[in-house]
């Protein structure tokens, strides 16, 4: 009789913390690294709890840029074309579309 490997789900296991893949923790950090340079400014000021609340804003918006897929809504014609990708990659594909200027048009040539 003949052994056979099981292929193993993977899925899941690079998760830390449970809701926090290593991208989307890298991502808070660096949100929340951006938020405490408001953190600082607002301490001088000696608003300590608002200063804290943009950090967290900062911390949360940096987590859904890491984590969050849009999802694929059918009466959205936006949402047809992008669902199911990351809101990081949206970005990044937006960041590079805007820095390349390049424009390619395809004309028709009548003979």
């Amino acid at each position: 009789m003949a052994t056979y490997q099981i292929p193993r789900n993977y899925r899941g296991e690079s998760r830390i913390l449970y809701i926090f893949t290593v991208k989307s923790l890298i991502t808070t950090a660096v949100g929340a690294m951006l938020g405490s340079i408001f953190f600082l400014l607002f301490k001088s000021f000696g608003m300590d709890i608002v200063g804290i609340v943009i950090m967290a804003l900062f911390g949360l918006m940096g987590y859904v840029i890491g984590a969050v897929k849009i999802p694929t809504i059918v009466a959205f014609p936006v949402t047809k074309k992008i669902g199911g990708e990351p809101i990081g990659e949206i970005i990044l594909r937006y960041i590079k579309f805007k820095k390349s200027r390049k424009m390619y048009i395809y004309t028709k040539e009548e003979k």
